[in-house]
């Protein structure tokens, strides 16, 4: 049976689309220009959220205890700013429209773009847990946030924007605000692609757009990175481990890890859900409880090993490089504690707050891998980028763009340790699919080919 752009079986007789013709016409031309000019305007946005979010962070954990008289940051600090999180995202979910955005136990999703009386409702929930210490990651507010943006500035009043026009806008929206921030605009995009469910022979057409402004949104980021002095707030690894090719016996702990990170994966899954039911019901108090909770483990695990509380709290974005460069000064049980403190937190933030579940599940995985790799003929190389493989697909259910993400950060070592981590992902993933409810699996409506869907999360 053959299908058509959308994934719909043409009936008989039916013109099929074209790419090349699509493409040869001026109104795509214009489209083009338009990326162009959006991938500009809203990757400068998202950078400035960006900017926004690590400003406040430095100042709520470390400039204002200073202020206020403290030699350093106490023990306890993360106790109110928890609790303010809690409070502030509590309240915008309630009160304001759209829910705070995107709800993080879903994990990846196509869905259209926020409209525009729901964006400073999931800009404020998503500031508010990003920056007061709560653990998930900007990408998911981003996406929103680009999408919606997008759309507003080509919507105007009296306009009529055809169904499909709006998609492909927001879709070039979203690539634009991704642009820099996995570390390359060809990872944001293709997350984007595999979440949203693309295909089709006018995938091409749709996705250039979209490449246009990932492409110029990443060299906006770099620009105002130097401009600024405030870098681009990409994922990176400074000093990665020399990795060998691998050996037959590290094949078997490709499986090991893939079994492990799908267990641990459906577990979070099952507690933030969990969570979820019950925040539901009582969303401000509940809110405020399991944002106290994760300050909790925050200064538990401080108070255990003597590091940094920081590294439970957050997304673990930018604790990931530290944790690799500073290896030989971890334990296995403070890995062990790290890895249970942050899942727990990382748990509670699904189920209350606003934002994305890929840095958490990467920073696990990462942290898992390192305990892992005191086990004999495990690499710590290889163990760190199948940790952060396996836990990657466990939570998003995206198997391409989670072997990307653990070798593409690794860059030479990664390309080296790919087919291990090819396993692992493999395995993850189907025991992830297997261990869920049946017919629960994820799905994605058509793309913009479609004209059903955007990018937008």
């Amino acid at each position: 049976m053959r299908l058509s752009a959308d994934g719909r079986s043409p009936e008989r007789g039916a013109a099929q689309p074209d790419p090349a013709g699509l493409v040869r016409t001026s109104g795509y031309l214009k489209l083009l220009a338009l990326a162009a000019v959006l991938g500009v305007l809203v990757s400068a946005a998202a950078y400035g959220f960006l900017a926004l979010v690590s400003e406040l962070q430095s100042m709520t954990y470390t400039d204002l205890p200073k202020g206020l008289g403290f030699h350093g940051t106490p023990a306890w600090w993360p106790l109110p700013l928890l609790g303010v999180a809690g409070l502030l995202v509590g309240a915008t979910v309630r009160y304001l429209p759209g829910n705070g955005g995107h709800e993080p136990t879903e994990g990846f999703a196509a869905a259209g773009p926020p409209r525009a009386g729901e964006l400073p409702g999931v800009f404020l929930a998503a500031l508010a847990t990003l920056a007061l210490g709560a653990v998930l990651g900007p990408e998911a507010p981003l996406i929103a946030l680009g999408s919606g943006l997008a759309v507003l500035a080509v919507q105007r009043p009296g306009r009529n924007v055809a169904p499909q026009a709006v998609a492909v806008v927001g879709a070039v929206g979203s690539f634009a605000a991704v642009s820099a921030l996995l570390g390359s605009p060809l990872l944001g995009a293709f997350l984007l692609m595999e979440a949203s469910g693309l295909a089709g022979p006018l995938l091409g057409a749709v996705l250039v757009p979209g490449l246009l402004a990932a492409g110029i949104g990443s060299l906006v980021f770099l620009g105002l990175g130097s401009w600024t002095g405030l870098g681009t707030y990409s994922l990176a690894l400074t000093d990665v481990p020399h990795a060998d090719r691998p050996e037959v016996a590290e094949f078997g702990w490709a499986l090991v890890i893939g079994i492990a990170a799908a267990l641990l994966g459906a577990g979070i899954r099952w507690l933030a859900l969990l969570l979820r039911a019950r925040v539901e019901r009582h969303r401000m108090p509940a809110t405020v409880v399991l944002g106290l909770a994760v300050a909790g483990l925050a200064i538990a695990y401080s108070e255990a090993t003597g590091k940094g509380a920081t590294e439970v709290l957050y997304s673990g974005q930018n604790a990931m490089d530290p944790l690799l460069t500073g290896h030989a000064g971890y334990s296995v049980g403070a890995l062990v504690l790290l890895v249970a403190c942050k899942a727990l937190a990382y748990c509670a933030s699904l189920g209350a707050f606003r934002g994305g579940p890929i840095f958490p599940a990467m920073f696990v995985g990462a942290a898992g891998g390192m305990a892992l790799s005191h086990l004999p003929g495990l690499p710590l190389t290889a163990a760190f980028a199948m940790g952060i493989g396996g836990m990657s697909v466990a939570l998003l259910r995206l198997p391409m763009t989670s072997v990307l993400l653990a070798t593409l950060l690794l860059g030479g070592a990664g390309l080296t340790v790919m087919p291990l981590v090819i396993v692992s992902v493999v395995v993850a993933y189907v025991l992830t699919l297997r261990l869920g409810p049946r017919g629960g699996g994820r799905t994605a409506p058509a793309g913009p080919a479609g004209g059903a869907a955007t990018h937008g999360v």
